[in-house]
Formats: structure tokens, sequence, C-alpha cells
């Protein structure tokens, strides 16, 4: 081939080139000049949150003392009061219920946990019990019982070898069980009426005693039997049969009993003889018994006053007692599980709080905070430092550090939160309520700024532009409203966007601080111009914008995150990370899920993290991308998973 045809061959296959721009960034990156590098796994790392609000008798010592034990959702949690660290048992497929310990000393750090379930079918959505080692988070043992609902008690007896389980089926079935081989024992209805608690005799392996609504039982194992009596009140003038709430038991057969009304009940085998009227001046909701002195704890609803508080300890027959009292701030205290260690008192409350209360020195320590009422909406990570702010039903806004392991500060509002964000340099917060008002504090002194209330239904996001000017607020009322900062603490509106077809799920800022997206219940993507409220519908246009965040859970973008039965399953939470390749979602099921960004195939490949209960309301990026934290709307708790990245 001459050289002249050779010339005209390449000129004829040379590449076409283009004279449009390069497509802009989907995402402004903060990594720029680094390396960017995917995220591969998320690691559990961190849990804020205890279920004391509807669960009893579930904080335990460990190791003489060193660790505590409690769940929240469906983990197991082993807490370390020396380094603060956490670790975490996951085998449970739901809600964990009821938490025990082994307390013979041949099964050293052995923990039973029941669990939430649909069915009595033995199915695998029916309940379970597991048996693990706290330590190595072992399972040793897997019960599938007929408790359809749950399991609500659990008990180990005397020698360490039977477990007794309650569950929430219609019979209220009690079971006996051989742990270690798995075998049921025996099983019988157990009353028409809710149980609530159910414990053997701390000396004894066929001896145990169930409380409920309106009724005792005193029951025996003999062989695959159970036999019960009811309690006996007739020996007491006037005695009421009332709902027993907790149970503890004292030397020659011995029972207390706590009540609704703050009484405790005190029976001589099944025969009432005496009557401790107000224990305490609301439910005794727990009682403990120490096996190595025989003196009873007993926790319950009560007002802080000089002379009493909501958890006492009393001698070995209930009839000298010293209160002590919180100082956690309540206007009533509620305590739902005592446990005693050497000279310690562990309590879990109903605002889910863990405190250690010193006997000696009646000095309280909290070991855990969390959101008392759920659901946790808001969630924003600081800008520059591992630390971020939840807003919840509950009405506060909280302030967590995660190199800390703690919460640092908390703020209540009065009101139910639903959203919040950090302003772009990490001084000011924007909170947005139910009621329609938001806030603005000030982070170094947690003073309001300036508050405003243009709407009446609940604001559903709130979002500083990146240049700081503008702040945009969205709504139910299915309209975003714009406030430019720079006019001062008054917070006059200078425009919305009006005509968006539903109520506002997401928004996010362009990095120019020039657009905004706003993901919608009609299941609608929406671009306007800020601060307009021009609504932007060329294509081209939308897909030249370079976007400061990803929140949205809907565009060409993300279209992979939803599943093949996405109409049963709501991806209900989205971030895109700060480098730009990686999504996190949030769904009904409780999944944090884990996608490559962008994610523009149908189902795409991802990895799935399970731990909270149903329905994920919110899910943030951390700065650097260091960790993902997740909420929980049905747990009221907030996990923080450490990111590990693909290696260079």
């Amino acid at each position: 081939m001459s050289w002249r045809s050779s010339l005209i061959l390449a000129v004829c296959f040379r590449p076409p080139v283009s004279r449009a721009l390069p497509q802009p960034e989907k995402l402004q990156t903060n990594n720029v000049g680094k390396k960017k590098r995917p995220i591969e796994d998320l690691v559990l790392e961190l849990v804020f949150g205890y279920r004391g609000n509807d669960c009893r008798n579930n904080v335990h010592y460990l190791n003489e003392g060193a660790d505590i034990i409690y769940h929240t959702a469906s983990v197991g949690i082993v807490l370390n009061l020396t380094t603060s660290c956490q670790s975490f048992y996951v085998e449970h497929s739901d809600d964990i219920l009821c938490l025990t310990i082994n307390q013979h000393p041949k099964f050293p750090n052995v923990v039973a946990t029941g669990q939430v379930g649909d069915t009595g079918d033995m199915s695998a959505t029916s309940p379970s019990i597991h048996v693990w080692d706290a330590m190595t988070k072992q399972t040793l043992s897997v019960l599938r019982c007929f408790h359809a609902g749950g399991v609500c008690s659990v008990s180990f007896s005397a020698t360490g070898r039977l477990l007794l389980s309650v569950g929430l089926d219609l019979e209220h079935t009690v079971t006996i069980w051989k742990w270690q081989e798995g075998a049921k024992v025996a099983s019988r209805v157990g009353h028409t009426q809710r149980i609530f608690v159910a414990e053997f005799r701390p000396d004894s392996d066929t001896h145990f005693v169930s409380v409920g609504i309106k009724h005792v039982r005193f029951w025996t194992l003999a062989g695959r039997a159970l036999l019960s009596k009811k309690g006996v009140l007739s020996s007491i003038e006037d005695a009421r049969m009332q709902t027993m709430l907790s149970v503890a038991f004292g030397a020659n057969n011995l029972t207390f009993t706590g009540t609704i009304s703050g009484d405790v009940c005190v029976w001589k085998e099944h025969i009432l003889v005496r009557i401790v009227a107000k224990a305490h001046t609301g439910p005794v909701f727990t009682m403990y018994t120490t096996l190595r002195d025989g003196l009873i704890v007993t926790g319950g609803k009560e007002r802080p006053s000089k002379e009493g508080g909501a958890l006492k300890l009393w001698d070995q027959e209930l009839k000298r007692c010293r209160a002590f009292r919180l100082e956690t701030g309540q206007i009533i205290d509620c305590v739902r599980s005592v446990c005693r260690g050497k000279g310690k008192i562990l309590v879990g409350t109903r605002n889910a709080e863990i405190i250690e209360v010193g006997e000696k020195n009646a000095a309280c320590n909290i070991l855990v905070n969390g959101h008392m009422d759920g659901p946790i909406w808001g969630l924003g990570t600081h800008p520059s430092r591992d630390v971020f702010l939840s807003a919840a039903e509950d009405g506060t806004v909280r302030l967590w550090d995660i190199p800390e392991k703690k919460m640092l500060n908390k703020v209540n509002l009065g009101h139910p939160a639903h959203t919040i964000s950090y302003s772009p340099e990490g001084d000011m917060v924007a909170i947005g309520m139910k009621n329609g008002e938001f806030i603005i504090l000030l982070v170094a002194s947690l003073k309001i700024w300036g508050k405003k209330r243009d709407r009446r239904s609940p604001i559903q996001d709130i979002r500083f532009s990146p240049n700081s000017r503008y702040l945009a607020v969205g709504s139910t009322e299915c309209a975003v409203d714009f406030y430019d900062l720079t006019l001062g603490p008054q917070l006059n509106r200078i425009n919305c966007c009006r005509d968006i077809p539903s109520f506002v799920m997401q928004m996010d800022f362009s990095a120019d601080s020039s657009y905004i997206q706003i993901s919608t219940g009609a299941y609608k993507r929406l671009v306007y111009e800020v601060p307009f409220g021009r609504q932007i519908t060329e294509q081209i246009q939308i897909d030249r914008i370079t976007w400061a965040t990803w929140t949205s859970v809907l565009g060409d973008e993300v279209v992979g995150i939803w599943s093949r039965n996405a109409d049963k399953v709501d991806v209900t939470c989205a971030c895109v990370s700060h480098s730009g390749l990686n999504i996190v979602t949030g769904d009904d099921f409780g999944m944090v899920k884990l996608f490559d960004f962008p994610s523009p195939e149908k189902f795409a490949k991802h990895k799935r993290f399970l731990g909270h209960s149903a329905h994920l309301t919110n899910v943030r990026f951390t700065n650097g991308d260091r960790f993902v934290v997740s909420a929980g709307g049905d747990d009221r708790s907030l996990f923080v998973w450490r990111c590990v990245h693909a290696p260079h």
C-alpha cells in the first residue's frame, strides 16, 4: 500500500473529536488531590441506644463488673466500662425483647436472648431464643419456639442447665428447655392474660414463679409435667389481686412480687402473708435478688425527692430500705431494669439511659444515653469533625462524639424535631420541627440565633447552601422556602418553590448554590433555580449540574438502589460518599446497603448490613468518609459503621 493510501486511511479512521465540553462531575468531591478509594465494606463500630421503654430486667454486669450487657434493635451489646469499647452479637433476625445471664459458675458469660417473631409454626419467621457466649459472641444454642409474637421473658435455673421462656402468644405459653441439647423438657399454657416475667427460684431447678396481669402463679416442674398454684390472698383482709410486674426471692420459700400500684406482696409458699405498702409511689417494674447476700433491689416509677427515689436497696425480708436518687434531671424517673454488682447497682431506665449507682456514696454515672422516644428523623454530620447530631420525636437534639464514644450534649426543644443540618463551616445548626417551625442554633453556645414558622405542617428537610447564604426549608405542604441568612436573624422568606406535586422528601444544593434538587412523595425528582424557585426542565441543563451533596433516592443515577420488589420495600434514605464513589441506603426492612455510585443499572450489586429494626429513617457519611451513621425509626437507635476502603 502506498503512503498516500495509508494517509487517506488514517484520516478516515481518525477517532471523532467532540466539540462539546466534557460532562462535569455529578458530585463535588472534597478529596481532590488525594487518590480516591471506593469503600468495600462497613463494620459496626458503635451503637447509641438501649431498649428500655418496653422491656425489663435487660441490663446485667459481666466479668465481676468489668463489662455490662444490654440490647437494642436486634443487637446484643457488650460494653467494656474501662475502654468504652462495644462488641456485638448480631445473629438475631429480629428485635431482641429479653435478656438474661446464667449465674452458675460453670457457665460464665453465658447469655440468653429472646426475639420477636411472627408465627409460632417453627418456620424461619417464628421467634427464637439464642444462648451465646458474651465474650466470644459464639452461638451455643438456638431454640426455635411456638411463642407466636415473640419471647418476652427468659430465666436460667439454679444449676444453669435449664432455661425457662415465656411467649407473647395468646396462651402465654411457659416452656422449659435443656438449652445445651436444644430440647424442650415441658411446655404449658401460662395464663389467659399477659405474663410479664417468669423466674426460677435462685436455689431450684424445679420451682419458678410467673407474674402478669391480675395474677401470680407458683410452678413446679415434675418430670415432663408443669404444675401450678394460684397465689392465695384470703389470709389478708381486703387484699385484692393486682397486676404484678416483677418478682424476687427470699430464704424459707419467700417470694416478693412488685405491683402496678407500688406495693410489694410477700408470699410464703403460694399464700400472701404481708404487703409492703407503697414500696414505690408508682409501679414496681423490676426487682433483683442478690445471690451472695440476699439483698433485694427494686426499681419503679417515682418522682425524685429528699426521702425517696426510683431505686431502692432492701434487706432480705423487705423490711428496711435505702433509696437512691438517679440525678437524671427528669421530673419523674422510671426504672425498668436493676442489677447489683460489688458495691454498685446497674440501672436501665425508660428514657434509654443506663446508669451505675455507687452504694456507698450514691454517686450516679451515666454509662449509656439514647433517644427515649422515636422515631429519630434527623441526622446531621459535622463538615470537618467526627461528631454528628440527631433529632427525634422525643423533642431532643443530641450531639454525639464518635472517637469519644459518647453523647456530648443534648438540647430539649419541647416539640418533636424532624430534620437537622450543619452549616458549611459547622458553626450553625438548622432544625426543622414537626409543627412547621424551624430553629437556627449557634453551635458554640447552643443559643438560638433565629427561628421562624411560615408553615403549619412538618418540616421534612432543611439545608444550608454551600456558600452559606441561603437556607432551604422543605415541608409536607408541597413547598420549599428560601431564606437569605445575610439579612439577619429575622428570617424573612425571600422566595419559594411552588407546584411541587407532593411532600418534600430530600433536598440537595448544587456546588455553586445556584440550584436545588428535590425528591418528592410522588417519586419525582425536580430541579429548581435558587433563590428564584423557577423549575428547570431541560434535561441537558440538569445533566451539567454538579451537586454539593446527594441524598436523593430518585434519579437516573440511583436506579440501581431499588430492589426487584421495590413496591414492597421502600428505600427511605440515601447518601453519596464525599468521594462520590459510593452510595449508602436505608430501607423499610431495616437494612443498610452499600452500592457503587452512580448506580444507573437496575438491581445493582451491593452489600447489605443488618442490625436495625424495620424502617430506617436516615443515613449519612461523616467527613472524609471514615464512618456511616444510620438512624432507626422503630428502634430509636443510632448505628455507627466504620468504612473499610479498598487498598491503593
